[in-house]
């Protein structure tokens, strides 16, 4: 912990009520932070009853912004160089932490080193990975180019795994940390299962499942993996509900195509925490993340979850104790192990047990903990001050 109050800004391109992982966590730290700290928190204005807050421990700053292509809802904030210098330049702070990689962090990482102002930044979402099902595949390595660049003109950049920190180090990334995330398993809990839900979705006798996936319904998520492993589990067992639980892009296609599908839509708070809970199997293929959020959340909430060895899942499940992993990218593996699933209810009664017993660890105040040491860390080093090169900011963090 920090032995002195700190005022810190944290620079992001979203914050709730904006609904995705990067926004949750942060939102989760910053709310951390303001118990021993002050934190500046600059974001895009999201839209026009947008109104800063200025209270004692959390001071907004709103910036211009504008929507994400085929993100709805999302703001990219515009460079604000020349006005946060000013504003730092009267009140400076402690350390910046920037939350994304956009024209808004990068702005304000040049602002931060024109002032000599520590920086870390965190590192969430895989973009160059993303690209290549948004229609700009060629732009990858561009874009891989910028986000190394733009990391390891900071201080440290937090990551939260030792898979993703030695991965990026292979890459070039310098200055990696692991911070861990945490869990809301007050919220997210077995106890917050509903069976008028799941009467709703029309699982009603001891050996029907529910089979649900929470995330975003888009290219990148690897859905046709869920619909395939679906279908081959109603083979081994016909008495199963597939639930999607989000929203996204080619959610309208995928419900037209397949009508015998539940689709919930966007659901959250205590909403989303029964939709977790009065589920049975949890099936996430995407090969896109960095962490998973969803992946801990469905794991608290008491499911069984089968995922690739990688991000959340590889840190948080021991196979076959309390998850299931298959081989990353091994979708034949991956569907093999939800067939299992189908017809074997005494592991699924297992793993959706052990599940919720590992994440009981992941409390949110540990985490918070283990953040703010590594922002204090930042202002008691010596500073080193890098050369600003001419970055040009990328053009979309694809947020999730």
């Amino acid at each position: 912990m920090a032995n002195r109050m700190l005022r810190i800004a944290v620079v992001t391109e979203t914050y709730p009520p904006e609904i995705n992982g990067v926004a949750v966590t942060i939102s989760r730290m910053v709310e951390g932070l303001r118990q021993r700290h002050v934190v500046e928190l600059i974001r895009p204005r999201q839209n026009r009853q947008d109104i800063a807050k200025d209270g004692l421990t959390l001071q907004e700053v709103l910036v211009r912004g504008f929507p994400i292509p085929r993100y709805p809802g999302l703001q990219l904030g515009l460079p604000a160089k020349q006005r946060l210098i000013k504003l730092w330049s009267q009140q400076r702070p402690d350390v910046v932490h920037l939350v994304t990689e956009g024209p808004l962090g990068s702005s304000a990482l040049a602002a931060a080193r024109k002032l000599g102002i520590p920086v870390s930044s965190d590192f969430h979402t895989n973009f160059h990975s993303y690209s290549q099902h948004y229609g700009f595949g060629w732009l990858q390595k561009t874009v891989a180019a910028y986000l190394r660049k733009l990391h390891n003109r900071t201080d440290a950049t937090l990551v939260p795994t030792q898979e993703l920190r030695d991965t990026l180090a292979k890459e070039g990334y310098q200055n990696l940390q692991v911070v861990a995330r945490g869990v809301d398993t007050t919220l997210f809990h077995p106890s917050k299962r509903s069976e008028k839900l799941r009467l709703q979705w029309g699982v009603v006798g001891d050996d029907d499942l529910a089979v649900i996936y929470v995330g975003r319904i888009s290219a990148e998520k690897n859905l046709p993996l869920v619909l395939r492993a679906f279908n081959a589990m109603q083979a081994f067992n016909p008495n199963l509900k597939l639930i999607l639980v989000g929203d996204g892009p080619v959610r309208a296609e995928l419900q037209r195509q397949h009508p015998g599908i539940i689709f919930a839509g966007m659901r959250t708070g205590e909403d989303l925490a029964a939709h977790y809970a009065s589920g049975d199997i949890f099936l996430f293929p995407s090969m896109t993340e960095t962490y998973g959020n969803v992946t801990v959340e469905a794991m608290a909430s008491g499911l069984a979850v089968v995922a690739y060895r990688y991000a959340a899942a590889a840190e948080h499940i021991a196979h076959g104790e309390n998850g299931l992993l298959a081989g990353f990218g091994d979708d034949k593996e991956f569907m093999q192990l939800a067939n299992g699933l189908a017809i074997d209810g005494a592991l699924v009664g297992k793993l959706r047990r052990q599940a919720h017993q590992t994440m009981l660890k992941l409390d949110w105040q540990n985490i918070v903990g283990e953040f703010e040491q590594a922002l204090a860390q930042l202002t008691v080093k010596p500073e080193v001050h890098h050369v600003t090169p001419n970055l040009q900011p990328a053009t979309d963090p694809n947020l999730g």
